[in-house]
């Protein structure tokens, strides 16, 4: 089996690539190594979702996968899902695409610059229609996410965030992931830990170290489960 690992960050998936045989370095975005039978490419693609669309895609056009993951962190609007756990994102969204109409944000398909239905979106949304056969997948919460160029910490921007989509959690990389494979026709998952809550900034409530922890755990079941 032929997997892609995609990351923004080497740190956000160090324990989980810890694990893995290494192989070769390709370049420096990208390494190879197996697990088992599966052999298995890390792709760190650098923060925000143009480095993230431009990567995978150079990826996915220069080698044929069985299989693309995207592992990174994320912020919480659902204080249910507290720091630390980790969670399986089905849908997201490029908020911040479309324009501001004074106060009112009007999204790329309210302005019917983009069909809702029109590949690869579905319901204005990219949905993962075909989420990989994985128990250790299968047993995690499913999610609603966000994509944005800025990480909300204002109360003001959280709660219209919140009113516009009802996201769960936001990213700096998951829609753009998901683009790129939904366009490829490749098989994904996107699976993130919770960093911290989505609220005015406080970096002394994060939990990045357990989250990338959780991850890591996490991440190599989900492998050894295929």
């Amino acid at each position: 089996m032929k997997i892609l690992l995609v990351t923004a960050t080497y740190m956000e998936i160090a324990p989980l690539v810890a694990n893995l045989k290494f192989i070769k370095e390709s370049s420096p975005r990208m390494k190879s190594y197996s697990l088992g039978n599966k052999e298995i490419d890390v792709l760190t693609t650098g923060v925000g979702m143009v480095a993230t669309a431009t990567w995978t895609t150079h990826a996915l056009m220069s080698t044929k996968y069985d299989l693309a993951v995207n592992f990174g962190v994320c912020g919480s609007f659902d204080r249910s899902l507290h720091p630390g756990m980790v969670v399986h994102v089905l849908t997201d969204r490029i908020a911040e695409l479309g324009a501001e109409d004074d106060e009112k944000f009007l999204s790329v398909h309210e302005l019917n610059l983009l069909n809702e239905n029109e590949a690869p979106f579905k319901w204005g949304q990219l949905v993962n229609l075909e989420v990989p056969s994985n128990p250790v997948m299968t047993s995690l919460s499913g999610v609603n996410a966000i994509t944005v160029n800025t990480v909300h910490g204002n109360e003001k921007s959280i709660a219209s965030a919140v009113a516009r989509f009802n996201p769960h959690v936001e990213s700096m990389e998951g829609a753009a992931f998901m683009y790129a494979c939904l366009t490829h026709n490749v098989v994904f998952a996107q699976v993130r830990a919770v960093s911290n809550i989505v609220e005015k900034r406080n970096r002394d409530a994060w939990k990045m170290n357990e989250a990338i922890k959780n991850l890591g755990v996490t991440g190599l079941e989900i492998l050894n489960a295929f």
